[in-house]
């Protein structure tokens, strides 16, 4: 009797522990969920149906608008300024300089692949029993051991893993300067690998594969899915697309489907991939079990290579934002993001701040897996939100960084600049102002610049004198993340103009 007091007794104790937890009933209850991450390529928060443009803009998006009807839709997501930070910040749950990847990875540069030591979202849940694939766009480097089949995932296919999209144009460019000659086989390839294997050259990356490169990741992708739906084994599935990365050359079969050209081609080209994929789900079966996200690396380019588009400017939307891809400012920084889990996550927008870094924390509480104790990890874990147990998210701050330098920074609605950030100068007589990767910076005068950006959105308007308070919380962030550097410094920063 007393023995089954005491069972009874500990039951009830365990039941309490469980429902003390927000959400752990409800996890520990379910199998684990898939993954499938679809992470677009400066796709601006001005450019979907949903967050204000679509068919406003002459090139509709309904699957994606569809998506984000039946998940949660974030108005308030935060990257970092570009692709590799974005790209390293998502993997690692931590900031990009951390990893010595707070630029944009060029090739030919000495820096700009992710260290052995760091670990990825996908080793952690490989660790966890998930089957891993990537199929698309990498660029966290070249070196062996930042490859993605070294670095958790089974499979990969995709351009070469240090590159961007752009990287087949080198040798019409080289060509037509006179300077290089390169012949397709010693161009930009595309390369697959399974687990550990050495990379092998598929086929050359030129123009006419830039068009149709999407719809092979998605086969290749469709035919994953199908494959663990037969294992019966969980999968993450990371699929970074092209759409819409300069220069958005469509497939035919999108060429003049929108009204402003062939960046709007390629958004709607985007929207049939996105609607492709659920399809597939739904036809294995799997869409119920399945995690969808759907979001962007960072903001939309557009001053430096506008010209692409021919009769439209090549370039996104920021919405109401100001800012595009390598500027510290909101329209670079805050994108579009959608989480769709049917029976999970309830149909709802959340104004709440959530970081690309926050996947990893949430992801390792979703599926089982594990988060490094033994490094800074600057995501958070956003799980409650997620599941509706709580509203209110789990971040007030995010810092921004530029190379080796400490740039900017956000905590609730306001955003401080450390650094006089404008756009540079070029063309006869310095008249062409480029922003974005072709902007410039100058030391102030030890005073950070202030902005809210809900009543003043493009960041006209610097309070900084008026609400001087706000520099306190601001400089807090800034010193916690300062604190954690003398236990784990960073490796040297991401630098093509110090020598």
């Amino acid at each position: 009797m007393l023995q089954c007091s005491r069972r009874m007794l500990g039951t009830l104790m365990l039941g309490s522990c469980l429902a003390a937890l927000p959400g752990a009933v409800a996890l520990a209850q379910q199998p684990r969920p898939n993954i499938l991450f679809i992470l677009a390529d400066n796709l601006g928060y001005g450019d979907l149906g949903v967050y204000g443009g679509g068919e406003l803009r002459g090139a509709p998006t309904p699957r994606i608008d569809e998506l984000a009807a039946q998940g949660l839709r974030l108005t308030q997501f935060l990257v970092e300024p570009g692709c590799t930070p974005s790209r390293a910040a998502f993997m690692t749950g931590r900031y990009s300089i951390r990893s010595g990847l707070s630029l944009v990875a060029v090739e030919g540069s000495t820096t700009g692949s992710l260290p052995a030591t760091e670990i990825t979202m996908a080793e952690m849940l490989r660790d966890a029993g998930y089957a891993t694939a990537m199929f698309g766009k990498w660029h966290l480097g070249s070196a062996p051991s930042a490859q993605p089949q070294n670095k958790g995932f089974d499979e990969y296919y995709g351009i070469p893993p240090g590159v961007s999209w752009d990287a087949f144009l080198a040798i019409p460019q080289g060509r037509q300067t006179k300077t290089t000659d390169i012949p397709l086989d010693k161009g930009p390839q595309i390369v697959e690998a399974k687990r550990s294997e050495p990379l092998k050259e598929v086929k050359p990356y030129t123009e006419e594969v830039r068009r149709e490169i999407d719809w092979e990741l998605v086969e290749r992708g469709i035919d994953f899915i199908t494959r663990q739906k037969a294992l019966g084994k969980p999968f993450f599935l990371y699929l970074p697309i092209s759409r819409t990365h300069f220069p958005n050359l469509p497939s035919k079969r999108f060429e003049g489907q929108s009204r402003i050209g062939q960046f709007g081609d390629s958004l709607m080209e985007g929207d049939a991939i996105v609607g492709r994929m659920l399809d597939a789900l739904k036809d294995v079966g799997l869409d119920d079990n399945t995690i969808v996200v759907f979001a962007s690396d960072n903001g939309p380019q557009g001053s430096v290579v506008r010209e692409f588009g021919g009769g439209m400017p090549d370039m996104g939307s920021p919405g109401p934002h100001r800012g595009e891809l390598g500027d510290v400012s909101e329209g670079s920084i805050r994108t579009a993001a959608m989480i769709r889990w049917p029976g999970h996550i309830r149909p709802r927008s959340s104004y709440t701040m959530f970081s690309i870094m926050d996947f990893f924390p949430t992801f390792a509480r979703l599926a089982g897996g594990k988060v490094p104790n033994d490094r800074p990890i600057d995501g958070v874990d956003q799980t409650d939100l997620l599941l509706g147990t709580s509203d209110g998210g789990r971040r007030d701050t995010l810092l921004t960084f530029v190379g080796p330098d400490l740039v900017a920074a956000r905590w609730k609605q306001f955003r401080a600049y450390f650094a006089d950030v404008a756009p540079g100068r070029s063309g006869w007589g310095g008249a062409n102002l480029l922003a974005g990767t072709g902007g410039s910076a100058a030391p102030m005068n030890g005073y950070p610049k202030i902005f809210n950006i809900e009543s003043d959105p493009r960041e006209e308007y610097n309070i900084g004198a008026k609400y001087e308070w706000v520099i306190g919380p601001v400089l807090k962030a800034v010193e916690e993340y300062k604190a954690s550097l003398a236990k784990h410094p960073n490796p040297p920063a991401a630098n093509l103009t110090r020598f």
